[in-house]
């Protein structure tokens, strides 16, 4: 069969780059024109866009409207092979830059999503090969956890310097030992005599039964409160001296306690500091046994923790308070109704009012149906919102002095059974009792928060809209710009306060607007105060 006869192609020498690449519109530089041609275009045919019929025919090789170059019929070669002066690898002149660089992008994508892929594979990897150790740590973990709860205790007996002797004992055996030095194995002698010891006073059950006596649980800033340790040896033997750990807030009372014999009891007094309003925990009771040396140490603890409550001073307010709503039916107020008990005036009679508020001897004389009208009558209802912002005051003396002016006031209004409101930043204390408020103000402190006053006074309008008295307690630092801003969230009906607490000032009365404002320097200028306000 005779060889099919090859056309041969026509070598052409590559154009010069051209000086500025040329896009085409999909944003790819156009291939250049040979030198003395314009430069070719895609044809547009009617109805055809840049869908697959237009690449197909960019790979067909139309340009200019034309046809492609000549190619050999069946005897040459197949149409996408390369041509004599192409190499393997490089693209056939039917083939667009389109096509390029869409293969060029779908090899980037893969490339980056072969990438994202390798360190969550890696990670995968890793998680198989160390999954049978992570399994085999837990089951060991799981099983031995009761061999380390029986060992702990008795690990936790060896001080510091327990665990040093023990190092220096075994460290200077070993070196003695494989040195022949005579020397060393005394001193690791010495050190193992020295734990062994120490061993006998810690060794053996405590058989305490520890009281913690209190006189009273709450008491008020200054008053005296004691306490008492009773310990006795339950058991017939006698027990070997042992110091009893008693926490009194952040700090520790230690009592020695001396050789017990069987039954013996011992007893300890001790008197607690109540100069400073606070919340004191005392306890837990622990003993602890031990050698001199620190060695060893046992600790048993034989009490729970309880809390002694100091509250802060109150005065009362009993005989003077005219100033506080003295009221059976309630407080009056602008509000107009149709049926209340405060009476207010007579108007005309509409149609649907109730018969029964018609004043009939009025309507008789008038020749006209007249009703009564009444004012809207509340209960007495006291807001106390304190600031515990440091900035609000000069001192921490003032700012104890502002607690103690409100336990005054809310003790006070629930011992005349009044509605009840103390609105501190952050939250609201409890004022079902005159005991759980007082509690609730011993755990103020001072600078344990940053929320602003105005947030405070936002708070406590919301949570009594319906408030008559509003007492707003604060430092001389806060400006009358952010007074008159605090007391504007309360309503226009009730009567506001302000309570400016300065230790050592005189009493002094001044107002911000509507609002009354009260210089106060002692507790004991609080009656005074509240009997100035009538309302």
């Amino acid at each position: 069969m005779p060889a099919p006869d090859f056309i041969a192609p026509t070598i052409l020498t590559p154009p010069p780059p051209p000086a500025e690449a040329e896009l085409v519109p999909s944003g790819r530089p156009a291939r250049a024109a040979k030198p003395g041609q314009p430069r070719p275009t895609r044809p547009r045919h009617a109805g055809q866009g840049r869908g697959r019929s237009g690449r197909h025919a960019d790979a067909a090789g139309l340009v200019d409207g034309g046809p492609s170059p000549a190619v050999p019929g069946p005897t040459g070669p197949p149409a996408g092979g390369p041509t004599s002066d192409q190499t393997p690898g490089q693209a056939a002149p039917g083939q667009t830059a389109g096509r390029k660089g869409r293969k060029t992008r779908q090899a980037k994508s893969a490339s980056d999503k072969a990438a994202d892929r390798a360190p969550s594979a890696l990670r995968w990897r890793l998680q198989a090969l160390t999954a049978p150790v992570r399994a085999r740590w837990a089951t060991l973990t799981k099983a031995l956890a009761p061999v380390w709860a029986a060992i702990r205790p008795v690990l936790a007996i060896v001080r510091p310097a327990g665990w040093a002797t023990l190092g220096l004992a075994v460290g200077t055996f070993v070196i003695g030992r494989r040195l022949g030095w005579q020397e060393f194995l005394v001193v690791a002698l010495l050190a193992a005599a020295l734990l062994l010891g120490a061993i006998g006073f810690v060794v053996g059950r405590s058989t305490y039964a520890v009281t913690l006596d209190l006189t009273r649980l709450r008491v008020r800033v200054g008053a005296d409160a004691y306490g008492g340790l009773t310990v006795v040896n339950t058991s017939s033997r006698a027990l070997l001296p042992s110091v009893f750990i008693l926490p009194v807030g952040r700090a520790t009372s230690a009592f020695h306690v001396p050789r017990l014999g069987g039954h013996e009891t011992y007893e300890e007094s001790f008197q607690l500091d109540t100069s400073k309003r606070a919340v004191v925990p005392l306890g837990p009771v622990r003993s602890a046994r031990g050698d001199g040396l620190g060695l060893l140490r046992r600790e048993a603890k034989w009490t729970d923790v309880e809390e002694v409550f100091i509250h802060p001073r109150t005065i009362s307010l009993q005989g003077s308070s005219a100033g506080f709503l003295k009221d059976l039916e309630g407080r009056p107020t602008d509000t107009l109704s149709s049926s209340d008990i405060a009476f207010h005036a007579l108007r005309d009679y509409v149609v649907g009012d109730d018969l029964r508020h018609v004043h009939w001897k009025s309507s008789a004389r008038t020749g006209k149906l007249l009703v009564r009208q009444f004012e809207e009558t509340r209960r007495s209802h006291l807001v106390l919102c304190l600031s515990m912002t440091p900035e609000d005051y000069g001192s921490e003396a003032d700012f104890e002095l502002a607690v103690a002016v409100a336990a005054s006031l809310g003790e006070q209004a629930i011992r005349d059974e009044k509605d009840l409101t103390i609105q501190v930043p952050g939250r609201r204390l409890r004022v079902q009792t005159a005991t759980r408020m007082l509690d609730d103000f011993s755990r103020l402190e001072f600078g344990g928060a940053v929320v602003p006053l105005e947030t405070a006074a936002l708070a406590a309008a919301q949570a009594a809209p319906d408030a008559s008295v509003v007492m707003v307690l604060a430092g001389t630092p806060v400006t009358p710009a952010r007074l008159h801003a605090v007391t504007a969230r309360f309503g226009v009906d009730a009567l506001t306060v302000v309570l400016r607490c300065e230790t050592g000032a005189g009493l002094a009365r001044s107002a911000i607007g509507p609002a009354r404002v009260l210089t106060l320097g002692d507790l004991d200028d609080l009656p005074r105060a509240v009997r100035s306000l009538e309302v």
